[in-house]
């Protein structure tokens, strides 16, 4: 028998799990070629048995350490079951069930339960890290922070705030230490968090401490201070009284709050008045609100959702329900955090370490250094959104700038793809140590999982990094309003193209657009949720939370999705004209297309964004009355549609619609990036609008999908 079909025949009899791969061929020494090498010529001599022992400790050798395929916690081709024989209202494979998961942990049905549990399994190990420019990480340990969220806590119940889920105290700060003391105070006095972010803009930051009768804020600058005094200054948010510094802060601003009647404190000072009061805990219930988190909105004033101990509890022992058999989070596992802590994505994940006594560092704050920050710490748990895996992507590509290099690094990438088909996962084969540890080294060279969400992210990006980083990359969907996921990928499916099964704790539905022409006989139809991560509705508005949620409880997403052959899920567009670009900013393009009419050359505007891509780009057609002279009193001349077709009035243009923009008031993620000049109108005849003069924006986009290509491959931002 030869010997590579001895060991084929080894592989086929269950010796030898998942594929013979190259890195073990890679061991052996230098051999005859198969045609005229046997095992029974090896029997030959002396020599020959010491190969036969060679080989056999190899094979030994190989077997012992080869990674092993990852075993599914289900059946891959059947991620999800349907609920009451409806095909298209699934829950998660995992359940035994229609009972939806509540809690992982008998222990552990709030937030602060979770920390608690962290804190029993933890005690004075590292909790939270910080540091300093060019110096290593520094660590308050568990027992810290529980004891200063108790004092801290004390001294917010000596300024007046009830020990109740209906206070509301507002955190306006960066991700760093004291955000997450703030917060477990709150939480061991039973009050709720409110996040403020800095674009929100004032008058939506107004909105928020009216509606919500916010008293007391902790901001980490005076300039943050500032911009609320401001506004109390004017009259318009009557109920600040409070406003505490995590830094120094100068007499100058303690004067100007006296003026106006707010109170500033350093947090040290709070903390004094904490310890000389210090109560007991008055622990919440999993019913009680934990957090208001308000959108930052499309259009409209923000919505706040409420979000309670349950929710939270629910959604966090969903994934790690997902991931006991795969990856389960240890004492020694650490994150980095600079994704915002104002939105759901990040603060679920740090409850998710916190329940485990793991630990948490923070970036220095200055997303610039955060490569630096990530080389220091050397994290295990790395969530990212889809924007910064591009920018890997596109960095790791970049570098290779020969065509041999180029050329191993996709082979390199071919045959990690390979291994992952079968199911395994590593960043110890061949080509790691060859092709991929200097990239791997990048990022600390520890990393064990990487979550992205907030954004759909590319087939092709999700593929390439999942064999370079050689670590578990999982993606999940949800929204706010489900606390932070609804579906999230399963271990052991490493395709792309889809964002998994539902979490044990949500059944998903899909529903009919018949305007869009999606129903769910062909499987498509809106994203609806129910279960226990699913929220109480928005703050003192039920006109908004009748809208999104329906008498029977489901949550509306606005999202279509697609249930694929093996129960996962698809998105495959939305049902209203509002979309996230990559970085997990809402755009909502009719109303940035209402800014831009005001504009002198402009007589229509089509305003288009991709979920892969970080900017917008768009159709204008211009109004051929003033478009001539317009164009003329610059110095370019010409007809009409010659000048659609002239670069330096496409510029121009630009120029103009934004400078229309800003003094509208758009973000910079809302003005366009790159535009395309189209001299024939919008109209109904030629299938651009409805009967009501509305755009048809999926036809707009049909017409000028290479135009619309052409202006994302050359722009870049």
């Amino acid at each position: 028998m030869h010997f590579q079909e001895w060991l084929q025949s080894l592989h086929s009899s269950g010796g030898v799990r998942g594929p013979v791969r190259e890195d073990f061929w890679s061991l052996l020494p230098s051999l005859p070629s198969s045609s005229s090498f046997s095992l029974s010529s090896l029997s030959r001599s002396p020599s020959s048995l010491l190969g036969i022992g060679a080989l056999a400790s190899l094979t030994a050798y190989w077997l012992v350490t080869r990674r092993r395929p990852m075993q599914p916690p289900c059946d891959l081709n059947a991620q999800s079951i349907a609920v009451q024989g409806e095909p298209n209202w699934r829950r998660s494979a995992l359940l035994k069930d229609d009972a939806l998961l509540e809690f992982y942990y008998d222990d552990t049905r709030t937030a602060y339960d979770m920390f608690q549990r962290g804190l029993r399994v933890a005690g004075n190990g590292p909790c939270l890290g910080f540091r300093k420019p060019g110096e290593p990480y520094q660590w308050i340990s568990y027992t810290e922070v529980a004891e200063q969220a108790q004092v801290l806590g004390s001294g917010l119940l000596g300024k007046g705030c009830q020990p109740n889920p209906e206070q509301f105290v507002g955190i306006f700060a960066q991700n760093r230490p004291e955000w997450i003391i703030s917060e477990l105070a709150c939480y061991t006095f039973s009050m709720a968090v409110v996040p403020l972010y800095d674009t929100l803009g004032e008058e939506a930051m107004v909105h928020i401490l009216n509606l919500a009768e916010i008293s007391l804020v902790i901001c980490d600058t005076e300039e943050k201070a500032e911009s609320l005094l401001g506004n109390k200054e004017k009259g318009a948010t009557p109920t600040l009284s409070c406003l505490v510094l995590f830094n120094d802060c100068s007499d100058a601003i303690v004067e100007r709050g006296k003026n106006c009647g707010v109170e500033i404190l350093e947090l040290t000072q709070l903390m004094v008045l904490g310890r000389r009061n210090l109560k007991d805990p008055m622990p919440p219930k999993p019913q009680d609100l934990a957090v208001v988190c308000f959108t930052s909105g499309t259009t409209g004033k923000p919505k706040g959702a409420m979000i309670t101990h349950g929710n939270i509890a629910s959604n966090s022992s969903s994934v790690i329900k997902i991931l006991e058999g795969s990856f389960f989070i240890r004492q020694e596992d650490v994150s980095i955090s600079y994704l915002p802590l104002a939105h759901m994505f990040e603060r679920m994940i740090q409850v998710s370490m916190f329940c485990h006594g793991a630990r948490v560092g923070f970036y220095q704050g200055d997303i610039s250094l955060l490569m630096d920050d990530i080389k220091t710490l050397k994290p295990t748990f790395f969530p990212v959104v889809p924007r910064l895996l591009n920018r890997i992507y596109d960095k790791i590509l970049g570098s290779v700038t020969s065509p041999l290099r180029r050329a191993v690094l996709h082979y390199a990438v071919r045959r990690k793809q390979a291994e992952l088909s079968s199911g395994v996962v590593r960043n110890n084969s061949l080509w790691d140590r060859l092709v991929f540890n200097r990239i791997q080294a990048n990022l600390g060279g520890n990393l064990r999982f990487i979550l992205t969400a907030s954004a759909p992210i590319s087939p092709t990006v999700l593929s390439f990094l999942r064999a370079t980083l050689g670590c578990l990359i999982f993606e999940g969907y949800g929204q706010t309003e489900c606390t932070a996921g609804c579906t999230f990928s399963m271990p052991g499916d490493w395709s792309a193209g889809h964002v998994g099964a539902p979490l044990p704790c949500a059944m998903v539905k899909l529903v009919d657009i018949p305007d869009m022409n999606y129903y769910t006989k062909n499987g498509e139809g809106e994203i609806c949720i129910r279960g226990h991560s699913v929220f109480r509705g928005y703050l003192k508005d039920e006109e908004k939370t009748a809208e999104a949620l329906d008498s029977d409880g489901w949550l509306h997403s606005g999202d279509v999705g697609q249930w694929l052959l093996n129960g996962t899920l698809r998105i495959i567009d939305r049902k209203k004209h509002i979309f996230k670009l990559s970085q997990g900013e809402y755009i909502a393009p009719e109303r940035i297309e209402n800014v831009y009419m005001r504009c002198v050359p402009v007589l229509q505007v089509f305003v288009h964004g991709d979920s892969l891509k970080s900017h917008l780009i768009g159709i204008v057609v211009p109004d051929p009355e003033v478009f001539i002279d317009w164009v003329k009193e610059r110095g370019i001349i010409g007809s009409y549609k010659e000048l659609c077709q002239h670069p330096d009035v496409k510029k121009a243009v630009l120029e103009d619609m934004t400078a229309v923009g800003k003094e509208a008031g758009l973000k910079s993620f809302e003005q366009l990036k790159d535009l395309h000049l189209h001299p024939e109108m919008f109209s109904v005849s030629n299938g651009l609008l409805t009967p009501t003069l509305k755009s048809r924006r999926v036809d707009i986009r049909r017409v000028f999908q290479e135009q619309i290509t052409n202006m994302y491959s050359t722009t870049a931002i």
